[in-house]
C-alpha cells in the first residue's frame, strides 16, 4: 500500500502531469481557433466605410447665347432667356428661368403680332458625384413647370374664293395663358474660375392647348410653336457662379 502511494505521488509530481496539461491546452486551442478566426473575419467585414461628401453654396446666373443667334436666322421670331440656379444639397439644384419674346407674321392672307413673357420653375439633379469641393461640373437631368402670358394683337385676314367671292376681316385681339411641363437634360462645365458654359435639350408638353381655339398664338416665348402640344428645344448657356462655404465632410457607413 505504501509502495503504491509512492508510485502515484511520483507520477503526479513528474512529467506525466506536464504532458497531460500541454496536450489539454493544445486541444482547447484547436477547438477555439475556428471561433477566433471567425470573429476576426467578422471584425474585418464590419469595418466602416468612409464616404466623403462635399458641401457648399453656389448661386449661378446663366444667359442663353443660342437665342440671339436664332434671332438673326429667324426674321419672324425674337426671344431672350436667362436662368438662375442654387445648389441645395445632395447634388440637387433649384432652378428659375425667365424670358421674353415676340413674333410678327405678315402673309398675304393673314397678318398679326404677338408678345409674350414666361417663367419656368424646377430642379436639376446631377448624375455624377463631385470629385472634390471645387468640382462643380455637372451632367444632369431635370424637370420644369412653365407659364407664359401671351398678348395677340388683332389679326387681319383675307379669304380668296372664286365661287363665293373674296372677303377680308379682323380677328379681335386676345390674351392667353399657356402652361406646360418639360423634361430636360444636359451638361455644364467650368472653363475658367467661376465661368461656366453648357447646353441642354428639352421636351415640352403643353397642358392647355385646347384653349387656343379661334386663332392660336403661333409662337410662345419659352415654349415654342403654339399650334403644337409637344415641342423640342435646346439652349446653350454661358454662366457665372458665386460660391461660398465650400468644405468636405466624411460620413461613415457600416
Amino acid at each position: 500500500m505504501i509502495i503504491r502511494s509512492k508510485i502515484c505521488f511520483s507520477l503526479f509530481k513528474g512529467n506525466w502531469l506536464k504532458g497531460f496539461a500541454i496536450k489539454a491546452f493544445g486541444s482547447m486551442m484547436l477547438l477555439c481557433l475556428p471561433g477566433i478566426m471567425k470573429a476576426q473575419s467578422d471584425s474585418t467585414s464590419t469595418k466602416k466605410k468612409v464616404e466623403v461628401q462635399y458641401f457648399g453654396h453656389q448661386l449661378r446666373f446663366s444667359f442663353d447665347l443660342s437665342r440671339p443667334v436664332l434671332n438673326q436666322i429667324q426674321s419672324t421670331e425674337k426671344s431672350y432667356e436667362a436662368a438662375v440656379d442654387y445648389y441645395y444639397k445632395n447634388e440637387l439644384y433649384f432652378v428659375a428661368e425667365a424670358g421674353v419674346g415676340s413674333a410678327n407674321y405678315d402673309y398675304s392672307n393673314l397678318s398679326y403680332k404677338t408678345n409674350s413673357s414666361f417663367f419656368r420653375l424646377g430642379f436639376d439633379k446631377t448624375l455624377l458625384k463631385r470629385d472634390g469641393a471645387k468640382d462643380w461640373d455637372m451632367v444632369f437631368m431635370g424637370m420644369r413647370y412653365g407659364l407664359a402670358s401671351i398678348q395677340r394683337q388683332e389679326a387681319q385676314y383675307a379669304i380668296v374664293d372664286s365661287v363665293w367671292g373674296s372677303s377680308v376681316g379682323i380677328v379681335p385681339a386676345k390674351n392667353f395663358l399657356a402652361h406646360w411641363i418639360e423634361i430636360t437634360g444636359g451638361v455644364k462645365v467650368e472653363v475658367y474660375k467661376k465661368l461656366m458654359v453648357g447646353w441642354n435639350v428639352r421636351a415640352r408638353f403643353l397642358v392647355n392647348g385646347r384653349s387656343f381655339q379661334d386663332l392660336s398664338p403661333v409662337y410662345i416665348a419659352g415654349f415654342g410653336r403654339g399650334d403644337k402640344t409637344t415641342v423640342f428645344d435646346f439652349n446653350f448657356y454661358v454662366a457665372y457662379a458665386l460660391r461660398w462655404g465650400n468644405k468636405a465632410h466624411e460620413k461613415s457607413h457600416q
